[in-house]
This record gives structure tokens, sequence and C-alpha cells, in this order.
């Protein structure tokens, strides 16, 4: 109940925001008492019409149904989670599509782990909407709510881990991997710069003067 009272609190405190602005939308992922999960993904009516729209263009909707179906299939093209860096992602299944000024859809999330090590989060639905942002909300029993965001500039996707009872973001080991090559590959090529400048200054030393006479005596 507590968990639910939660959820209803944050919802009312963004419908009105949601409702009438389509580049807010946001991306719950909760654990309900009965230890299953449930995605909801909440945006703008305005929001989910301008989507099906473009994604669907060349078979228009002509029935609130329709637009249900297509918002359905569109939401699970655009929604990937992975758990503990499995290959195979969790299930979203029995969607529901509550219309309104702000509409909201619901699915159940099969295949969740007891134990959330890692999660990867990704939501594009919404992405061709100028300057979009999503609000992830994760409530796990037992766990501190915590809330992230999702846009253009993470390309509406986050990793997270768990510290204790807390979800975290994830340093993404592969980008400071290449950070470091860039860094090794500058410094190897300045090195190899200056050993060349070396190497091509000692081939134009000049002769000294008396050395040169002493050649030509010499000879």
């Amino acid at each position: 109940m507590k968990k639910l009272a939660l959820i209803i609190l944050f919802l009312s405190s963004s419908n009105l925001m949601q409702a009438h602005q389509p580049d807010i939308s946001t991306t719950m992922l909760v654990e309900q008492d009965n230890q299953t999960w449930v995605l909801q993904i909440s945006a703008s009516l305005t929001a989910f019409q301008t989507e099906v729209r473009k994604q669907f263009a060349n078979t228009p909707y002509k029935t609130p149904e329709e637009f249900q179906e297509m918002v359905l299939e569109h939401i699970k093209n655009n929604i990937n989670i992975t758990i503990n860096n499995l290959n195979a992602e969790v299930k979203l299944t029995h969607g529901v599509v509550k219309l309104g000024h702000e509409t909201k859809v619901v699915f159940q999330v099969m295949g969740v782990p007891d134990d959330i090590k890692q999660i990867e989060v990704s939501n594009t639905a919404f992405s061709d909407i100028n300057r979009s942002q999503s609000a992830l909300v994760l409530l796990k029993s037992g766990f501190n709510k915590e809330h992230f965001v999702l846009n253009k500039s993470n390309n509406f996707s986050i990793k997270l881990k768990t510290e204790g009872n807390t979800f975290v973001k994830q340093i993404d080991n592969q980008a400071s991997f290449l950070s470091t090559k860039i860094l090794l590959g500058l410094f190897l090529t300045a090195l190899m710069v200056f050993l060349i400048k070396k190497i091509k200054r000692k081939k134009h030393i000049p002769v000294p003067v008396q050395d040169a006479v002493l050649i030509i005596v010499r000879d």
C-alpha cells in the first residue's frame, strides 16, 4: 500500500504537466507486492499520436482500437530492458492502453530476476519529438525510490547498478577504455614526431671548419 501511495503521489504531481507537454514523459518500472513487475509509460496523447502517425504513415489508424494496437507495437519496438547483462531481455506482455489527455501504457514484465545487480533501460519511443525527455522511475521492494532522466544526450538509455538498496549510474568502462587508448595514441604520435625531428637535426649538423680543412689537406 505504501508503494502504491508513492506511485499515486508521483503520478498526480506530473499528470497536469505531461497532459500539455508532448516532450515530457515518464517510464516507470515497478515491483508489485506479489513480486511481479509492471512497466508504465505515461505521456501526452499528442506525443503518442505524433509518433504513431510517423511510424505508421503507410497504414494510418481509423479507429481508437487500431490506434491502441499501434501504440502497443510502437512501445514494444522501442523499449529494451536488460538485467544482469543477460543476453535475453525481459519480455513485455498483456499490454493495455489507457487513453486520455495523459495517455498511459501498462505492460506486465516477465523474466525479472529476484537479485538485480545491473540493469539497462532504453526508451526511444518519443525520440522523434523535439527536446524529448523521459523521467525513469524504479520502484523495487526494499530499495530507495530512484529516478533518472532519459534524453538525447544519453541516447535515451541508461545503465545502472545496485549498491546496497540503491540504484546508481554505472560508469561506462568501454568509454573509459577508449579515452585511455586515445591519450596513449596521442602520446606515441608526439614521441614519434620528436624522434623524427631529432634524427633530422643530427643529419644536418654542419662540419666544423677545422675538420673541413683537414679533410682537404689529406686529400
